[in-house]
């Protein structure tokens, strides 16, 4: 471990990890060397001669792992977004032995004994807010690590654990492998007329990245219908794309099937060893919506005009599909899932008088971050960015940020890693190298992951409006770590409840469309010229468009993941029922309508199989009512203001979990949080 990259803090700036000394060959010695100190550590705080205190034992452990944190924090952000067989390998033998050492620690029977001695005293011991969180929240995550089982069922909780995290990684790795297998390989560049010219050009590198000379290659997102079907005029290739998507995992070497129908039964066992009635009751217990009754509540609120909305949509779309049919002098058909957004597009032209094409060429992507992104930043926080190129990047394509607060003082780095590639994984993301803590005395080191499809050289980077708004949701999520001011890492930034997580990447979003921030980005890429006004009018106002379709694909996607983890241990259907499983829930739900499928099915649904989010995919409309009361308070107050910001930073973004978060938002709205907000900017008040 001597020359081992991870054996010490990085000298280098905010303690960014030095990328450029890092080798596969480092990881499983520096994993190995991790999990060993951790354990000598753990044994001396549990085994420690003097009564427990706040001090000797609770910070203690907050100290401890942190050669096992700085190893971790590096390998399962490029295993996600820059991976490689060997990195693959290692996570298949890592995952039980890491869950094993995780066991180790949270079910050791001494640190037991010290924490909830702590804990049973905790209203003599004279804690401060935050200390007191952080003493809860030990005690309440070894409750639920096990803590409280007898000798027996913490063997089997054990086995438990390590079969779930080897089906978690299995299906991580199969889903990355089904999406790259699955690209649509197109030989004639007539088929994709609509696309264009920077699309088709994309297509094309994409295909010489694979050895396809003279060919084209459609890569797929993450979820299942793909975007570049909205511009695609050959319907048969619409097919193809949109067939690839839904079938990945569902066959050959690739397929989850049997994963998720292990790993659904697995987490219904350990929800009964440990006293819940199944999985969803487990999870939800640690979160703001506390039960399943909850969630459905949310959903049974907003399904009604969601479905109603999307009902209306396809009478639009079906009627545009009638008059070109009578027009062409050709039969007619009902719209297919692979249709959609192919003919809503066209609404949203006809509707609005303007397509994509024309917006995109005042959507350059290094504007939209500059002046879109970190400008309303600026304005908000009084945060400002430096481009730096002293420090190493694991890929070419990544950029550093040195982020400056009001006073000049440093506060954090800032990566962007916007494009896609095969060995990354599908959709967008945010991730920290180093969590803010004044205990520790660290700045954050957070991460922006997207997977924009990358142009030739020398060609723009121009972003579809959807685009635009991930990279202001997940900088929102990014806000959420830098701006933490908290003593202690397990309350930093973003460790908080996963249906809280979202609320200020949701926030964030507004600011995409804000008009005086769309003023400030929409510039054209090569006059400079400002998006004219009566375009940008129509660019806003098209915004509730397609929500009745947004919103129902996504309330699917939730109501599966409830329905998946609903289920008791004797209730799990075998590997071949999954397909059947989804019908049937989404029947139950009255979500089953055919032209707008599940944002994600089963078997590519990484959010909840292979991430953190099971039984917690809800979490994202929950967090965006919360997220749209927030931005009408914004409005009520002036808007886009210095003030309106700091209050923000200071009462919800500075104080990560450092007290309860719903009291969080409670103190900056005023109020119990409204749904009226939420329906009126997707534009689904009053039913449709």
């Amino acid at each position: 471990m001597a020359d081992n990259p991870f054996a010490r803090a990085s000298t280098l700036a905010f303690e960014l990890p030095p990328f450029d000394r890092i080798h596969d060959a480092d990881y499983l010695p520096a994993y190995e060397a991790g999990m060993a100190e951790q354990m000598r550590e753990v044994a001396a705080i549990a085994h420690d001669p003097h009564a427990p205190t706040f001090e000797n034992t609770i910070v203690a452990l907050e100290r401890s792992g942190q050669l096992l944190h700085r190893v971790e924090a590096v390998f399962g952000r490029l295993n996600a977004c820059n991976t490689n067989p060997v990195m693959q390998a290692l996570d298949t033998e890592l995952a039980p032995r890491l869950a094993a050492h995780a066991d180790a620690v949270q079910l050791d029977p001494a640190l037991w004994a010290r924490v909830d001695a702590l804990y049973g005293k905790r209203a003599s011991l004279h804690l401060g807010p935050e200390q007191l969180q952080l003493l809860e929240r030990y005690h309440t995550e070894m409750v639920r690590d096990g803590a409280r089982l007898t000798g027996a069922q913490k063997v089997q909780l054990r086995e438990l654990n390590a079969q779930m995290s080897r089906l978690r990684t299995r299906f991580k790795q199969n889903v990355l492998r089904a999406t790259a297998d699955a690209a649509v390989v197109v030989d004639s560049v007539a088929e994709l007329d609509g696309l264009s010219a920077t699309q088709i050009g994309a297509a094309r590198q994409a295909a010489a990245a694979r050895g396809l000379e003279g060919k084209w290659v459609i890569a797929l997102q993450n979820t299942t219908n793909q975007p570049v079907l909205a511009h695609l005029n050959n319907r048969a290739l619409r097919e193809r794309i949109y067939r690839a998507s839904v079938n990945r995992g569902t066959g050959g070497a690739t397929d989850n099937s049997d994963v998720i129908a292990q790993l659904v039964r697995l987490r219904a066992e350990r929800a009964a060893l440990l006293g819940y009635p199944d999985h969803a009751a487990y999870q939800l217990a640690d979160e703001s919506a506390g039960t399943a009754q909850a969630v459905q509540a949310m959903i049974s609120q907003v399904a009604p005009a969601a479905l109603a909305r999307a009902r209306a949509e396809a009478t639009d779309i079906q009627a545009l599909i009638d008059a070109q049919a009578k027009a062409a002098g050709t039969p007619t058909f009902a719209p297919e899932p692979w249709d959609w957004l192919f003919y809503a597009e066209q609404v949203r032209a006809q509707r609005y008088s303007f397509d994509q094409t024309a917006v995109a060429p005042y959507l350059e992507l290094d504007r939209v971050l500059r002046d879109g992104v970190f400008y309303a930043a600026t304005q908000l926080y009084g945060i400002t960015f430096t481009e730096r190129h002293d420090l190493p990047v694991y890929q070419p394509d990544v950029r550093v940020f040195e982020v400056r607060d009001t006073d000049g003082a440093p506060l954090a780095l800032f990566l962007a890693d916007y494009f896609a590639r095969d060995n990354k994984q599908g959709g967008a993301w945010m991730a920290s190298y180093v969590l803010q803590s004044r205990l520790l005395g660290r700045k954050p080191v957070v991460a922006n992951h997207l997977n924009i499809a990358k142009p030739p050289p020398g060609q723009p980077v121009l972003l579809t409006f959807e685009e635009v708004t991930t990279m202001f949701h997940e900088f929102g999520h990014a806000l959420h770590a830098m701006l933490s001011d908290v003593q202690y890492p397990k309350l930093s930034g973003t460790q908080v409840p996963r249906d809280f997580v979202e609320y200020p990447s949701q926030y964030n979003e507004m600011w995409a469309r804000e008009p005086a921030v769309v003023a400030h980005y929409a510039h054209h890429y090569q006059s400079g010229e400002p998006m004219p006004a009566a375009l940008l009018a129509k660019v806003l106002e098209a915004q509730h468009f397609n929500q009745g379709y947004a919103t129902t694909e996504y309330l699917a996607a939730a109501q599966l993941d409830q329905s998946w983890h609903a289920l008791g241990a004797a209730e799990s259907p075998p590997g071949p029922g999954v397909a059947e499983f989804e019908r049937s829930a989404l029947h139950r739900s009255g979500l089953d309508y055919a032209p707008v499928p599940p944002r994600y099915h089963s078997s590519y649904f990484s959010h909840i199989f292979s991430n953190d989010y099971s039984a917690g995919y809800y979490a994202y409309l929950w967090s965006e009512v919360l997220a749209r009361d927030t931005g009408e308070w914004f409005h009520a107050h002036g808007g886009l203001t210095r003030a309106n910001g700091q209050a923000l930073r200071t009462r919800v973004l500075s104080r990560g979990r450092s007290e309860d978060p719903q009291v969080l938002f409670r103190n900056f709205y005023g109020g119990d949080p409204r749904i009226g907000p939420l329906l009126e900017y997707r534009g689904l008040a009053g039913g449709g």
